[in-house]
């Protein structure tokens, strides 16, 4: 299952991600969306979750918490 985790800091990384989402289930893939001219993150990221029971419970989890001061949004990616 593909999910979306919206409103992140510009500091978080693939690496802090995929551990936060870890914590739930397996991870098998984390992009992190980089602007093409600088290079920075654009505040968003797919996580791909190969387990629906874990993706769902690390959605109920993370959404609307907090992660580097920002309060992140998660859902499931269209």
């Amino acid at each position: 299952m593909k999910l979306l985790a919206r409103n992140l800091s510009r500091s978080t990384t693939e690496q802090e991600l995929r551990i936060l989402f870890s914590a739930h289930g397996s991870v098998t893939e984390c992009n992190l969306v980089l602007d093409q001219e600088t290079g920075k993150s654009k505040g968003f990221a797919f996580i791909e979750m190969p387990d629906e029971k874990e993706a769902k419970l690390a959605l109920t989890k993370l959404h609307e918490t907090k992660v580097a001061n920002n309060k992140i949004r998660v859902k499931m990616a269209q």
